[in-house]
């Protein structure tokens, strides 16, 4: 492929994505514009960012990587995650929005935990900033090791040096506009996985003479490729399957979606979100799946090296050669650099934020203006940014081991933390804190310290560290709250008030959609 045309497609997409950063910057006038954009997100913007940023360079190179590495065993995992976002988004949206505004207007996840637990709810602040920082700091190291793969795999490029120009990209435009830039290149680049995701393999498919030619060559191969019952050409073990089908605990904790619930415009908006959001993952996830089987069949003859680059090479020989369609080529790409852009902009302002809301003003400094506060954010920015470079710099790391950790980290320090605070009336202070930090230590634990020699708990046992870890984590928050105090009135009323504001806000919401028809 031309890589002249490539570079005009990059260079507008990019240019596209730094003036929506500049937009947003003159928009932004205080720490609520810039952490929540002022909690006025439609429902269209709100889903696409929220999915965008959770999906990041995963679907378009993990999972597609780990199909065509392994065949249809690793399913599993996409079944999970499906499940997993249509939960979320029927049981924590609309009470996690509702809760943080009635709960002194938290701005952040661990501001809501602290306003949630009262009095003693600043060690919980604390504790959940540092737990956000240290597994962003992985998550937004694996979006980073992404896009230094596509720099590099299309453009022949230094690792490295493709590594620092990703980082760069994201770092200008979430370093001006904030939550508002973020959302909305989110909300671009949602569309553009989309359209990629359906348009390549459509042609790839083509190239190989349909489905049918495509079906027959996959089945040729003879290694139960298309078997979800086989991985790698072996059974696949029940733990396999648990822990395949356990990432969809994983979204309970994960701070980037869940700030995109508290700042979505009013509870209409939601339950439209809810419907975009949950067709979007859906396709998407189908679709990614389906790019791995295809990649396999399509490099039949010429296996590829580096199996989480299949979807950037199956685009790259599509359209090598063909003098007609260079330029779409090289913004179908931007559809894989939108996917990884997408999610570590999000944990860059996530990160950013809860330093400068939680620990520099809930600590350091209470009363920090506006300004010195957006400037810390600002500043946390390229700080973590360059933390995450020097992570990401060994071209070895698995962008899916690193997503797996992060992942894994957040689901069992936040999940049932998130859960119980939002659902359960006698959840207190003392099973909160016990809670995150024993789900957040578990999972350390059994990914990085060696038992012996086998290796950690996770390589001996082969189960995913999330399991054991939000276990333990939702069974000692139960626990310890039963045998401790019972909050105090003043948080159980809150949390009356906000289940009879559902009860209230359905009937205004069910009158509003009379009146329309």
């Amino acid at each position: 492929m031309n890589h002249i045309w490539i570079m005009v497609a990059f260079a507008c997409y990019l240019g596209i994505m730094m003036l929506i950063g500049l937009i947003s910057y003159k928009k932004t006038k205080n720490t609520e514009d810039y952490f929540l954009g002022g909690r006025n997100l439609g429902g269209w913007v709100a889903a696409l960012s929220a999915q965008a940023s959770d999906m990041s360079g995963w679907l378009l190179m993990g999972l597609p990587g780990s199909i065509y590495a392994f065949g249809a065993g690793q399913i599993w995992m996409a079944a999970g995650l499906v499940i997993g976002t249509v939960l979320n988004w029927i049981l924590v949206a609309s009470r996690l929005r509702r809760y943080t505004m009635k709960a002194g207007n938290s701005l952040t996840l661990p501001q809501f935990f602290e306003n949630r637990f009262g009095r003693h709810g600043k060690i919980l602040r604390v504790a959940s900033s540092l737990f956000i920082t240290i597994f962003f700091l992985i998550y937004t190291a694996s979006g980073f090791a992404s896009g230094a793969t596509l720099f590099s795999t299309i453009f022949d490029l230094n690792y490295t040096v493709a590594l620092a120009i990703g980082v760069l990209v994201i770092l200008v435009y979430t370093f001006l506009g904030g939550f508002l830039a973020v959302c909305w290149t989110d909300f671009v680049q949602g569309f553009m996985m989309l359209i990629t995701l359906i348009v390549v393999p459509s042609i790839a498919i083509g190239m190989m003479g349909g489905v049918g030619e495509t079906s027959h060559i996959l089945n040729s191969l003879g290694t139960h490729f298309l078997n979800p019952g086989y991985s790698g050409g072996e059974p696949i073990s029940v733990i396999n399957i648990i822990s395949q089908l356990a990432w969809g605990l994983g979204y309970f904790g994960m701070p980037h979606i869940l700030i995109r619930f508290m700042a979505i415009k009013n509870e209409r908006e939601v339950r439209k979100s809810r419907v975009i959001a949950m067709v979007w993952v859906i396709i998407s996830i189908s679709i990614a799946c389906l790019v791995g089987a295809i990649g396999y069949a399509f490099f039949a003859n010429s296996p590829i090296n580096n199996n989480e680059s299949v979807f950037i090479t199956m685009i790259y020989e599509i359209f090598s050669n063909r003098l007609a369609f260079p330029l779409i080529g090289g913004i179908l790409l931007c559809g894989i650099l939108a996917a990884i852009m997408s999610t570590s902009d999000s944990q860059l302002l996530v990160t950013a934020s809860s330093i400068s809301e939680d620990i520099y003003k809930g600590i350091i400094r209470k009363n920090a203006s506006e300004k010195s506060m957006m400037w810390v954010s600002r500043i946390s920015v390229v700080v973590i940014s360059v933390l995450a470079f020097l992570i990401a710099r060994n071209p070895e790391n698995s962008v899916m081991n690193l997503v797996s950790n992060a992942w894994a980290g957040f689901g069992a320090a936040f999940g049932p933390v998130v859960l119980l605070s939002l659902f359960w009336r006698r959840s207190n202070f003392a099973g909160a804190a016990s809670s995150m930090i024993s789900g957040g230590l578990t999972v350390i634990l059994w990914d990085y310290i060696p038992v012996g020699p086998a290796g950690t708990l996770g390589a001996i046992t082969g189960l995913y560290s999330l399991i054991p870890g939000f276990c333990i984590s939702l069974l000692l928050m139960i626990a310890i709250s039963f045998v401790t105090k019972k909050p105090d009135k003043k948080i159980t009323d809150v949390f009356d008030a906000v289940v009879a504001f559902k009860h209230l806000d359905d009937l205004v919401a069910e009158h509003a959609i009379k009146t329309d028809e």
